[in-house]
């Protein structure tokens, strides 16, 4: 189900005050209660639709505090804990590419119709995040052998103690080898879609699938286009890729 705006966000700060007020009834210190509070806050925060978003949520609980005097006992040095935990998250090296973008459930279905797999086959989400996607593609090929790939070490642990039907390692999706997969699974941005075509093309055997959601590979003709989830199009593409 997805929440109207600001509901995540108001969430997340409630989220993040309830850890913070908790840690402290139990006599832990402000800075450590601090940065637990702003750790349990970041993965849902980043979980908004928009950057300005995830901004708005990631920061809604430090200011708050600011604004409630109850900052007080912090040390200025612990205001750098967000930008900390943005670089932890996400190094300078991905910033090109999309932060997290979950994919909604239920997005995929009927893809299984339009790019059928054998049941061994190979199957990777290129910047898997915390692994929503890897949940929706075992959920339309229940038989694969699933791969996750994503640069963060935070959401790669978490990624992997949510999704453990999947092998999930940490890895640059556009340093690694696609030549093993027969299907590519992305949710990246527009501006990206050029370099995974050309990078799929260059790898991928012949009769394997590109799965872009949302996002269109402009200049190439896809196999299918589906929409099972309002606002949320899948292109299908199958190598060798034709060109409109």
């Amino acid at each position: 189900m997805t929440l109207i705006w600001p509901l995540p966000a108001l969430l997340t700060w409630a989220l993040a005050w309830a850890v913070f007020l908790g840690l402290r009834a139990f006599g832990l210190g402000s800075i450590a209660a601090f940065v637990v509070a702003l750790l349990v806050s970041v993965l849902p925060a980043w979980t908004g639709r928009t950057p300005w978003r995830r901004v708005f949520m990631v920061a809604g609980f430090p200011l708050s505090l600011v604004a409630s005097g109850a900052a007080a006992g912090l040390p200025a040095w612990a205001w750098l804990l967000p930008m900390g935990l943005l670089l932890v998250l996400y190094p300078r090296s991905t910033w090109g590419d999309a932060p997290l973008f979950p994919t909604p459930g239920n997005a995929l279905q009927g893809l299984a119709d339009v790019a059928p797999l054998s049941g061994s086959a190979r199957v990777v989400d290129a910047g898997c995040g915390l692994g929503a996607g890897l949940i929706e593609l075992h959920r339309v090929y229940p038989g694969a052998e699933l791969h996750g790939l994503e640069w963060s070490w935070p959401l790669t642990l978490a990624c992997q103690l949510r999704c453990r039907f999947a092998e999930v390692q940490r890895a640059d999706i556009w340093a690694a080898d696609w030549s093993g997969f027969d299907m590519v699974y992305l949710f990246q941005r527009p501006e990206s879609m050029a370099r995974a075509m050309e990078k799929a093309d260059r790898e991928l055997p012949v009769g394997a699938w590109l799965v872009s959601l949302e996002f269109e590979a402009v200049g190439f003709k896809p196999k299918a286009r589906l929409e099972a989830v309002v606002g949320k199009p899948v292109w299908v593409y199958q190598t060798p890729f034709r060109r409109n």
